[in-house]
């Protein structure tokens, strides 16, 4: 393992399953290998936030290691299954970068997530370039090795999600899906091949990862080749939610109605695709389509499933090329703070 010089200071790298080294960096760049207190990003009195080590939040970095830990973020810079715009490797590096502006209390909601989870940035999968396989098998791989530890995936394109449901289902059974993204990702193919980021959903119900009249499918919109293109995922029972419907209201409703109908038990996996919103708020993605959703909706979905036994979660499709001043990066960052919010066992200091 090493690390590398990057253009936003000095970044994670990458780490695979047989890493055994462990990098430790906190406080702006202190040694902190404490991991039985709890551990949380740099505070006022550090470094500016323009400085010093880039990992998510500025949190600790655990090489590839998720022991003691209740979450981790983890990079997945895969876009070798994207069929339209790639550019996504590039955004764990980016949306870190940008997540050093994000602080540890949510203001909003009164969660205080680091005073009550061990959470640290354990670097990024180390996914092989020349083989969409061998990458989809890396990540799982690496994915099973984190046990109880709740995965906060930062992609890479959509196929990212479907290795670690595999990890995941393994653990905990089929799990209820909320599924953000303009997108049903519910193609038994493209091109010929049965893994790209248009069929992660198809395969996750045949492979029996997830249980679909569990799972909701949140901002769906855009042209498609014919009436019929979304009979089968109607058929097996998933909620699909139009962009249309979402129109000038508020998503809490329906997030109460996820919420009655999922349970406290079930484990669930959120996977917001940023293309879920409307390119005019994140208009650096693979596969834009107009009238999205705002971000205030996205707060509520995220906010929504609060009460829901999340076991893990991703923020896909950021394609930092196409970025304008970094501002899709920045969302994506806030939406994943966002997702670690609402896991099990947070403090909040708000009802």
């Amino acid at each position: 393992m090493h690390l590398a010089s990057r253009r936003c200071g000095s970044s994670v790298g990458s780490i695979s399953k047989a890493s055994t080294s462990t990098l430790l960096v906190s406080r702006g760049g202190a040694s902190h290998n404490d991991f039985n207190q709890p551990n949380d990003p740099n505070g006022p009195g550090g470094l500016p936030r323009f400085a010093g080590f880039t990992s998510m939040m500025r949190l600790p970095y655990k090489a590839g290691d998720a022991a003691g830990l209740d979450a981790c973020f983890l990079g997945i810079p895969m876009d070798w299954g994207t069929c339209n715009r790639p550019g996504t490797r590039f955004a764990p590096r980016n949306v870190r970068c940008e997540s050093a502006l994000l602080r540890p209390y949510n203001t909003s909601t009164g969660a205080a997530p680091f005073e009550s989870l061990q959470v640290a940035d354990i670097g990024d999968v180390a996914v092989n370039p020349y083989s969409l396989p061998k990458s989809v098998k890396a990540i799982e791989e690496f994915v099973a090795t984190l046990g109880t530890c709740r995965p906060m995936s930062i992609g890479g394109d959509h196929t990212v999600t479907l290795p670690v449901l595999r990890a995941l289902a393994k653990q905990h059974g089929k799990m209820a899906l909320v599924h953000v993204d303009a997108h049903s990702d519910t193609e038994s193919s493209m091109f010929g091949e049965e893994v790209a980021h248009g069929t992660t959903f198809y395969r996750a119900c045949v492979e029996g990862l997830i249980e679909p009249t569990l799972s909701t499918q949140i901002g769906l919109r855009g042209g498609d080749y014919g009436p019929n293109d979304y009979d089968w995922t109607k058929e097996q029972g998933f909620h699909m939610v139009w962009a249309t419907d979402c129109w000038h209201k508020s998503l809490s409703p329906l997030m109460a109605q996820i919420r009655e109908r999922v349970g406290s038990s079930t484990p669930v996996y959120i996977s917001f695709d940023i293309d879920g919103l409307d390119p005019s708020i994140a208009p650096a993605t693979g596969t834009p389509e107009i009238g999205g959703l705002t971000t205030p909706q996205a707060l509520e979905i995220i906010r929504g499933c609060r009460g829901l036994n999340v076991v893990g979660c991703d923020l896909v499709e950021v394609s930092p090329p196409y970025d304008n001043a970094g501002m899709t990066a920045l969302t994506a960052a806030n939406l994943l703070f966002e997702m670690l919010c609402v896991l099990p066992g947070v403090k909040y200091y708000k009802d």
